[in-house]
């Protein structure tokens, strides 16, 4: 089964965070939606650089990080990079921009905010546009908004000045919001989902840069999970490339200590209450018993969600590659999913770069994921 858990080093300290770090905050605030993730990864790549052995991007944009290159087993701690966002499928004679969704939008969201698009001069601001509500019908107003019935206003008079700010068909754009931070260790931004996964996964290869760890550890920047489905999105391909032993996946999942959630279909996971576990479907139970003990040892709390088909993350990709890799998958819970402010407790970040870190400690050369 690998190293004793009694051989996690005592040296390695996992602090408990207070505040959002700098970096957690330029990261959530990147620009990066799926298929446009070059901004996010670039500050990703560069604070890596701070302390992995080896940081490369591969041509489909994922980048990895490396701790202990020529150990064993190794390890793949996945986690996207890029977040849901919108994108211009037309300009029309006004200068009115029409959109289509990057991911999967609820549209009545978007009604009245702003929004930040990736121009090719830089950046310009517009906001959300709908009939107002005192033109519509009586029928009209019960009726959820269509993604098709939205536009986007930069100011201009025209199309002409539209082109003059660097705007083209096929510009993408996000929510245009900041990080905040609420009352307690709490977070909220629109690119929760999941670049805090990035975040965590990087993270835990600080943790191992100081563990001297047996096994090799990469912490990959995925992209294009929002919109991978059926492809697998840069999970996939660099897995592909990686060959790891084993992979762990961080995503977020549904915080249900909110009202209306119905706990019998997702189970009880609360803000604050550590990561979630996945068991069933890509992840693998070898390693999701492993991640229990580990959990266990270290004194992480931790809950458990049923997978009972897919997992909908970058984990369904990774764990059919090749010829199949023993795949665990440990999310973060999330309240208002797919929203201009998803939010998450600090200490579960936090929480889940240690359960990485002392899951990647505790292996050696001779770990068996083999099921028996």
């Amino acid at each position: 089964m690998g190293r004793p858990l009694s051989a996690v080093p005592e040296r390695i300290v996992f602090p408990t965070m207070s505040d959002a770090p700098p970096f957690l905050a330029s990261l959530l605030d990147a620009v990066g939606p799926s298929g446009f993730e070059v901004g996010a990864a670039r500050l990703w790549r560069k604070e890596a650089e701070t302390f992995a052995a080896y940081v490369k991007t591969d041509v489909n944009g994922n980048t990895l990080a490396t701790v202990n290159p020529d150990g064993r087993p190794r390890v793949m701690l996945a986690g996207h990079i890029d977040e849901i966002g919108l994108q211009v499928t037309h300009i029309d004679d006004d200068g009115f921009l029409f959109i289509d969704r990057i991911g999967g939008w609820d549209p009545q969201v978007l009604v009245g905010q702003r929004v930040k698009i990736l121009g090719s001069r830089g950046d310009v601001r517009g906001v959300v546009g709908k009939k107002a509500i005192h033109l519509l019908k009586p029928l009209e107003r019960k009726k959820a908004s269509e993604i098709a019935k939205l536009w986007v206003d930069v100011g201009v008079k025209d199309k002409e000045e539209a082109t003059e700010l660097g705007l083209r068909v096929g510009d993408a754009m996000v929510i245009d919001a900041a990080m905040v931070s609420l009352a307690g260790d709490r977070i909220a931004s629109r690119a929760i989902d999941n670049r805090i996964g990035a975040y965590v996964v990087l993270e835990a290869l600080r943790l191992l840069s100081d563990a001297s760890p047996i096994a090799s550890a990469v912490a990959v920047a995925t992209v294009q999970e929002e919109i991978g489905g059926y492809s697998g999105g840069g999970a996939r391909s660099s897995a592909f490339g990686l060959e790891p032993d084993v992979a762990l996946v961080v995503d977020v999942t549904f915080s249900t200590d909110v009202p209306d959630i119905e706990k019998k279909e997702l189970g009880e996971h609360r803000l604050g209450g550590g990561p979630v576990l996945s068991r069933g479907s890509a992840a693998h139970p070898v390693v999701f018993e492993r991640l229990v003990e580990v959990a266990e040892a270290e004194g992480i709390p931790h809950t458990i969600q049923a997978a009972a088909r897919s997992t909908s993350t970058d984990a369904d990709s990774i764990h059919l590659t090749r010829s199949g890799v023993p795949t665990g998958l440990v999310s973060v819970p999330n309240r208002y999913m797919h929203s201009p402010n998803e939010m998450v407790s600090l200490s579960d970040l936090d929480s889940t770069a240690r359960l990485l870190a002392a899951f990647v400690v505790s292996l050696d050369g001779e770990t068996d994921f083999t099921p028996r």
